[in-house]
């Protein structure tokens, strides 16, 4: 137990009120109710995820179908796709790290990592605003989901 209270103080020492509020609940996108973040969220994905993901979050085509390489497309990120389905943990190391490294054993995959790109605080941005553009329900199943891994 002395573990686990000198590692959230640590984290708050060194990631201030979200890494505090991830200790507590298990979310670690609080900013998908913060418009400033959210705003900032929407640029960076503009910017690094839309040429894939879609302008609107949809996706392309056919995605959950492998092309003639074995590679599937560029899931949706808004409630029709399975983002959703994944904690928030899960969610930034896909991101920093890239879909073929993070799920192994030979995956294919085109998404890059992007911790050479992207900051954590950027990341989260990025998938606070996803978040946010998800209906109630699947918000209260995402926390749920990361309230089970915390």
């Amino acid at each position: 137990m002395r573990w686990k209270i000198a590692a959230v103080a640590a984290l708050a020492l060194v990631g201030g009120g979200t890494w505090l509020a991830l200790a507590q609940t298990g979310d670690a996108l609080p900013g998908y109710r913060d418009p400033q973040v959210i705003a900032q969220g929407v640029a960076l994905y503009d910017a690094h995820c839309a040429a894939c993901h879609g302008a609107d979050l949809e996706g392309q085509p056919d995605w959950r179908s492998r092309d003639a390489d074995g590679y599937l497309p560029a899931p949706p990120h808004d409630a029709t796709g399975h983002t959703w389905h994944h904690s928030d943990a899960v969610l930034l190391h896909i991101t920093r790290v890239g879909s073929a490294a993070a799920v192994g054993g030979g995956y294919l995959s085109r998404m890059p990592g992007f911790s050479d790109t992207l900051t954590d605080p950027q990341i989260r941005a990025i998938l606070s605003y996803i978040k946010s553009t998800w209906p109630d329900r699947v918000i209260e199943h995402h926390n749920r989901l990361n309230a089970a891994e915390g």
